[in-house]
């Protein structure tokens, strides 16, 4: 493989292993927020059981989240010098803004949060629980703003080749960055669910049938049955912004080849860039137009129009695009049927049918394939440019060598599948165990008096 293609799979590689993390630890922050408050003012057990199981976890996923977020930094200069050399004088305050407000404020109530419950009071307790949870959000909002200008740039002249800031509100809330946002926040809180129900429900077949198991699990179905809908609402607002700023993304998205109206919906086929077709094609008439649109014939750029006429291609790869749109699509509607499914059950009596309860496990990481493959859609259709009309992916990598890089890659490779898999293995360890225990342990001084009878 050639240089350029093994640094963009080494750096694709290190985010694909981080945003596993940040994407549990955004939404379950603000769950376990729920939980210290529901613990707070209730004499129902469950809540301080729920909390104190899943603050674990929350705990397991910032800590792997921090340390491969450190390591990704670092590619900014080994591999992409030319990235900061271009546009750091906006990169480089975008990401000092989310050191400096969002992770500090994390890292300072962190500890609170985790080991200050039999020390502080209820309220300081609670409210080192909404900081943390506020500074994940926070910490998002920052890494999203950059990622969303880098797709749809705005604020800034160029001068001699280099991008300089020429307004900081244009730059924040640049055209795409509140879609983005609020679709990454709707992603996360949709991994949590599932989570949670997945867990949850594996303790339960366990037949653990403790207060704290049913709080989790109803809490995440119902979760999960508010934010699929939602999600589809707000990916079809991304999903016009994208057809306003990225054509050629869209185009990719739905294998549209030639510019047209009545383009239909693609469900299957395999896509040909040689001879710029699709192969097996399955699709609803008119229905690509329908969605981006919202006319039947509606007009949908078309990939061709994003050849020039010596033959140079500048639009993304098509098939890694097509295929991980239709995963990260079929996933969550899934999910959608399965909370739909299960609401009903847990709403009537906290608990689900086995079945479903097995399906909900098989689901725990469904979030997970979701996320990565719209990250893919995202990510590969900006390609060719690393930022959109102003520096392309080839002009920016280092002139390392094709072994090293590998050799590298390999490395990353190797060590995120041993991470990977002790941290699940760790999930699992901590369900068996509070399991065995059927409750975890604290002094019920400190909690109300629904708190102490969980305890007693």
């Amino acid at each position: 493989m050639e240089a350029l293609l093994l640094a963009r799979i080494q750096f694709a590689a290190n985010i694909s292993f981080h945003i596993l993390f940040p994407t549990i630890t955004i939404a379950l922050g603000w769950v376990l927020l729920y939980f210290r408050i529901r613990a707070n003012n209730s004499d129902d057990p469950g809540w301080i059981q729920a909390y104190q199981f899943w603050v674990k976890v929350f705990a397991l996923s910032f800590a792997m989240g921090v340390v491969s977020g450190i390591v990704m930094s670092f590619q900014f200069g080994t591999n992409w010098p030319g990235f900061m050399e271009t546009v750091g004088n906006i990169a480089g305050p975008l990401l000092g803004y989310e050191v400096l407000t969002a992770f500090f404020l994390e890292a300072g109530f962190l500890g609170i949060m985790l080991f200050g419950a039999t020390r502080v009071s209820q309220r300081i307790h609670t409210l080192s629980t909404f900081l943390v949870a506020f500074g994940t959000t926070l910490s998002a909002f920052w890494i999203l703003v950059l990622n969303s200008w880098m797709h749809t740039p705005a604020g800034y002249e160029m001068r001699d080749g280099v991008a300089y800031a020429t307004d900081w509100m244009a730059i924040i809330f640049n055209p795409s960055m509140p879609y983005r946002f609020m679709h990454t926040l709707a992603a996360s809180a949709l991994t949590t669910a599932f989570l949670l129900a997945g867990i949850s429900s594996l303790r339960w077949l366990w037949k653990d049938k403790t207060p704290g198991i049913k709080k989790s699990l109803r809490t995440g179905i119902l979760m999960a049955a508010v934010v699929a809908p939602t999600q589809i609402f707000l990916g079809d607002l991304h999903g016009l912004n994208t057809l306003e700023h990225q054509p050629a993304k869209v185009a990719a998205m739905e294998g549209n080849w030639e510019t047209q109206g009545n383009v239909p919906l693609v469900l299957f086929g395999i896509p040909d860039e040689e001879e710029r077709t699709n192969h097996f094609e399955i699709g609803i008439p008119s229905g690509a137009s329908l969605i981006l649109t919202h006319s039947l014939d509606g007009e949908v750029p078309g990939l061709n129009d994003f050849v020039t006429a010596d033959g140079e291609v500048q639009h993304p790869p098509v098939a890694p695009v097509f295929f991980s749109f239709r995963i990260m699509v079929g996933i969550g509607m899934l999910m959608l049927i399965m909370a739909w499914w299960t609401a009903p059950q847990v709403w009537r009596n906290n608990e689900p049918k086995k079945l479903n309860a097995m399906i909900l496990v098989a689901m725990t990481f469904s979030g997970w394939v979701a996320t990565l493959a719209g990250w893919y859609v995202t990510e590969i259709g900006r390609q060719p440019w690393l930022v959109t009309g102003v520096l392309d992916t080839a002009s920016a990598v280092s002139p390392h060598p094709a072994p090293l890089l590998g050799l590298s890659l390999a490395t990353y490779l190797t060590v995120y599948a041993a991470l990977l898999a002790a941290y699940v293995g760790t999930l699992y360890h901590l369900a068996r165990k509070s399991t065995l225990m059927g409750r975890e342990e604290l002094d019920p001084s400190q909690y109300k008096g629904a708190v102490a009878g969980a305890l007693s």
